[in-house]
């Protein structure tokens, strides 16, 4: 199986991928990783600026990764921002038995009665390099967007609305 998490900066996909790797004993790949190694490495002209182009970009790189995974019967997570809303289109459907997409929205509520929360995990699991003061209009508009999207292309998604607790089952 292969498990994708995606959702807006700050939404806990890192997090849910551990507490996953920790329950079901599945390795994650983190697509931010994946990004910075070809960037470091300079493998590719893009930047951490050229977030439109980085979508496609990775994207064409770990939909094949995708591919081989459940071609090998190998369970992966795989999480990041940078899963299309139209990552159905990309696979045949025996793949897309194979593949448990999560999207992770926080509502608009959420956000302004946990920013300081919000800020306070935002290092969790992964300590953030350049951190910066998270901008909450900005983070409610990505998280919004991101539930549009995810009812116009029928994906599944877990709404932070009161409380944060998330899980899924495999």
């Amino acid at each position: 199986m292969v498990v994708l998490i995606t959702g807006s900066s700050h939404t806990g996909k890192t997090l849910l991928a551990q507490k996953l790797l920790e329950k079901y004993k599945y390795p994650y790949l983190s697509i931010d990783h994946l990004k910075m190694g070809l960037i470091r490495s300079k493998n590719t002209n893009l930047t951490v600026e050229d977030d439109d182009k980085l979508t496609d970009y990775l994207w064409g790189i770990v939909k094949e990764m995708i591919k081989t995974n459940i071609e090998n019967n190998q369970n992966i997570i795989i999480e990041g921002c940078y899963i299309p809303f139209h990552w159905k289109n990309d696979f045949e459907e025996k793949y897309l038995k194979q593949i448990k997409y999560i999207c992770l929205i926080m509502t608009e509520e959420y956000i302004n009665k946990n920013y300081e929360n919000i800020k306070m995990y935002e290092n969790s699991i992964e300590v953030r390099k350049n951190k910066e003061d998270i901008d909450v209009n900005e983070l409610v508009k990505e998280n919004k967007y991101n539930l549009e999207m995810c009812k116009k292309y029928a994906n599944d998604y877990i709404l932070i609305d009161k409380d944060y607790k998330v899980d899924i089952l495999l």
